[in-house]
């Protein structure tokens, strides 16, 4: 954290100020019909786990984590613009697509913090899933950071279950149904390859010219 602790601090902190501006205003105001998702037997078969509520919210420690483990300014900047594709391409298709999950018979009140949730992140702007996308393109930045300081397998495991504890959580709480889960795994993919291709461009040997 403390290369550029400034920049990543108040970098990270505009972020997701500006992020959640754009995504209360689509989410409390559509401005085209909303199409209710469908349920599949993927959600049918995990059944509601109220104590997954901890991973779902473990997801802004692990997001900042990504730029946190960046000591180079332009690897930072160069995160900045990805995670800001994959939230203008997530913001965009909740523009011209908003979504919701069906409504499932959970009295939310029973449950500690989730009467909270659903009365601050009711269950619309669904698909994509960004809190998957999201997961998702972290784990893939986390994971180049580790390979650069040869991390151990165990880190690196440690890395993905984390992420893939997240994207379960998302369905283990009934906020989000598999389709919009599978829809935010691609768009984290996609963030994510855009990362490899540049890391695989610099990575690629040059070609040396010989004078006549």
């Amino acid at each position: 954290m403390l290369p550029h602790f400034w920049l990543k601090t108040l970098g990270i902190t505009a972020f997701i100020t500006v992020f959640f501006v754009a995504y209360f205003r689509l989410l409390n105001f559509p401005l085209f019909p909303v199409t209710v998702m469908p349920l599949t037997e993927v959600d049918r078969w995990i059944p509601f786990t109220p104590v997954a509520l901890v991973l779902y919210v473990s997801l802004w420690l692990y997001v900042p984590l990504a730029p946190v483990l960046l000591p180079d300014k332009r690897e930072l900047y160069a995160l900045g613009w990805e995670a800001g594709g994959v939230a203008l391409l997530g913001l965009g298709v909740f523009l011209f697509w908003p979504t919701v999950i069906p409504a499932i018979e959970i009295d939310w009140s029973r449950h500690a913090g989730f009467e909270f949730l659903k009365a601050v992140d009711a269950s619309g702007n669904a698909c994509p899933s960004l809190h998957v996308a999201f997961a998702v393109f972290t784990a893939v930045r986390i994971d180049s950071s580790l390979r650069e300081i040869a991390a151990s397998l165990r880190v690196h495991a440690v890395n993905w279950l984390w992420c893939l504890g997240i994207v379960y959580s998302t369905l283990a709480i009934k906020q989000h149904v598999a389709v919009d889960v599978l829809a935010g795994a691609a768009l984290g993919v996609a963030g994510g390859a855009w990362h490899w291709a540049r890391w695989l461009s610099a990575k690629s040997p040059r070609p040396v010219h010989t004078g006549s």
